[in-house]
């Protein structure tokens, strides 16, 4: 086979849904750039487009597949600009406004609008120096309730409980904060409050908040990373985002609805950053893809012995363009079966299941990795092309980012396992049904290495941690299975690169 030249093999990306809207979206953001442009020139940017209002901030509820089709159009600068005002926009839209949305109430709307208005940026504080992506969801900032002054105390009670890698931690006039409430002596959990980062008045920081900036990074740095330190900062009643949990007027904790956590709703922000991340991660390797395919099939290969072939007609160059293309559409179609479940919860402001919050965790792993895989793979076949400014890979560190996250993935795998490892105890070391044999073989064998741990005198935690190379094992055994049970067998296997 003799390739044509300029064709992007079938790995354009394929958004052909709203198309006006899209068209409009597009062309906004159709003059990013990152080459020179500092961190403040991207903020502008993105209050620019924030105040636009092509995409509001309840479109989050009210269109989620706008909210997401966004997410897809500006992954597709990924390869040229890197990182940064992706990971701008996604705390911007999911992670700020989201929470907002989430959890707010009526007034916290309306607060919500206006700072859309006016064009202003916030920023989410939940990850700390010693809380981050490999800790899971752990939160040390503190929130007391003052009843005389009726307001809340928030607080950073010790180095360690600094917000760490806050994305536009440095630029953004607002923030969403997530402490551990505590009235009277009553501990209530992590909240979220809607805060001002500076004040309104001057643009200065906030009394009692300090922040600095994370430093230079290897990609994204038109993105302002920054820590954050509060010492006794007082915000009013109304900044606690109350839709599931308030101080009412007797200063006591009332929760809004019973069997509800406002931690778990916090958490529900991560399910869509989930599922952007995984489409984000695709749509760059659909885009660096169909850059170098457009390349290969151009580049001629004379040392073949005929003058017609081209770099694509490598055997395994081709070969590789084949399963890919392949991998990516059967990713593509998993992540936007899992998109569209969960725009239906979100625009009924109901909690995902638990399978499909499984599945989402599924899609985030799985996607990321197989396009690290594939990007990955495809460096070394092209040669020097791959070290050249300008044809993508110098960004590929966007998957990277992908890869941390809404999630580490090596701490979503670690949950997939411990799920799964649970039910296998209760069901007295017997595989549920459905399963497969590699899960049970898993199992099994992780049953074995803590059973033997155990014996030896390590601790529960010790005891797993043992039998680690089997838990990711595992975790890769309910991957393969959930994807081959959404997918009726289509997509089922790893891509072999």
């Amino acid at each position: 086979m003799t390739a044509l030249p300029a064709t992007d093999g079938g790995f354009a990306p394929r958004d052909a849904e709203d198309g006006s809207w899209a068209s409009s979206f597009a062309s906004r953001v159709a003059d990013l750039r990152s080459e020179g442009v500092t961190y403040e020139d991207s903020a502008s940017f993105l209050r620019a487009l924030t105040k636009s209002g092509i995409l509001r901030f309840t479109d989050i509820r009210d269109r989620p597949d706008r909210f997401f089709l966004a997410h897809r159009l500006l992954a597709r600068h990924a390869p040229e600009h890197g990182p940064g005002f992706w990971i701008r926009f996604t705390v911007q839209f999911n992670l700020f406004a989201g929470t907002v949305v989430a959890l707010g109430g009526p007034e916290h709307l309306k607060q919500l609008d206006a700072i859309q208005d006016a064009g202003q940026l916030g920023c989410f504080g939940l990850t700390e120096r010693l809380a981050g992506v490999n800790s899971g969801l752990v939160v040390n900032t503190t929130a007391r309730w003052d009843p005389a002054t009726e307001t809340f105390i928030i607080d950073s009670p010790n180095e360690g409980s600094a917000k760490n890698w806050i994305s536009q931690g440095l630029c953004a006039e607002k923030a969403v904060c997530v402490a551990n409430l505590t009235v009277g002596q009553q501990r209530c959990g992590p909240h979220a409050f809607l805060i001002d980062l500076r004040d309104p008045r001057d643009g200065r920081l906030a009394a009692g908040i300090t922040v600095g900036d994370m430093g230079r990074k290897t990609t994204g740095n038109d993105l302002d990373n920054a820590w954050i330190e509060f010492h006794d900062v007082r915000v009013p009643k109304s900044a606690l985002l109350n839709r599931y949990g308030d101080v009412d007027a007797r200063g006591r904790y009332v929760p809004a609805v019973e069997g509800v956590r406002t931690m778990d709703m916090i958490g529900q922000r991560l399910f869509t950053g989930r599922v952007a991340v995984a489409q984000a991660a695709l749509t760059f390797t659909r885009g660096l893809f169909a850059a170098t395919r457009a390349y290969s099939d151009g580049k001629r290969c004379t040392m073949r012995g005929d003058a017609g072939q081209f770099l694509s007609d490598v055997p395994q160059l081709n070969s590789l363009y084949a399963n890919v293309g392949t991998q990516l559409a059967s990713m593509d179609a998993f992540v936007a079966g899992c998109e569209a479940e969960l725009a239906t919860c979100l625009a009924r402001r109901a909690i995902p299941p638990l399978d499909l919050t499984r599945a989402i965790a599924v899609a985030k792993i799985r996607a990321v990795e197989t396009s690290i895989a594939s990007c990955h793979a495809l460096k070394q076949e092209v040669g020097s092309y791959a070290l050249m400014a300008g044809t993508g890979f110098e960004n590929t560190d966007f998957l990277q980012c992908c890869k941390f996250a809404e999630g580490d993935s090596r701490i979503l795998s670690q949950k997939l396992a411990r799920d799964a490892f649970g039910e296998f105890v209760k069901n007295k070391g017997k595989a549920p049904r459905g399963w497969s044999k590699a899960e049970a073989g898993a199992c099994r064998r992780v049953a074995r290495a803590v059973a033997d741990a155990t014996r030896a005198g390590k601790g529960k935690s010790a005891a797993w941690d043992s039998a680690w190379v089997d838990v990711y094992a595992l975790a890769d055994a309910v991957c393969d299975r959930v994807v081959l049970e959404r997918t009726g067998g289509r997509g089922g296997e790893r891509a072999r690169l």
